[in-house]
């Protein structure tokens, strides 16, 4: 069983809980079990939430999300169209910032959600670049279980 979709949304905050619904009701209807359902869509939320406050000016107003349940494993990916990540690439912190620290969560809750995080710049064109991949597990009554 093979599932994709790609949005093109605003960098508008009423677009994160469009992008997780929609991740949300395509996980519970393939019958992913919702625990890892909602690790992802949690993921997702920080991931979208980064690309809406950084993504770019008001001009370039626009991210894209694309999510690939493929098999047993769930890749989703968030792009935007800003300045990308300082040279030299970005790393994953590897904890939270201080507990009274307002920002900065969101690359630390997407590590430990996914199995695979990777952060990058869009080649050429500037823009960053937010995927990770989850391996999946299945309701006992999935309707489109993996083969």
């Amino acid at each position: 069983m093979s599932i994709w979709w790609s949005l093109h949304l605003r960098r508008d905050a009423a677009s994160v809980p469009l992008a997780r619904r929609l991740l949300l009701g395509t996980m519970e209807t393939a019958g992913v079990d919702p625990d890892i359902s909602y690790d992802l869509s949690v993921a997702l939320s920080e991931a979208c939430a980064n690309a809406v406050e950084h993504g770019g000016d008001a001009a370039c107003g626009a991210y894209r999300v694309t999510a690939y349940l493929d098999g047993e494993k769930c890749r989703i990916e968030v792009a935007d169209t800003g300045p990308g990540f300082p040279a030299g690439g970005h790393r994953v912190p590897l904890r939270a910032p201080h507990a009274e620290a307002e920002h900065g969560r969101g690359l630390c809750l997407i590590r430990e959600l996914a199995d695979h995080v990777h952060i990058g710049n869009k080649p050429g064109f500037g823009g960053a670049v937010v995927s990770f991949d989850k391996i999946l597990k299945w309701r006992e009554d999935a309707p489109l279980v993996a083969v």
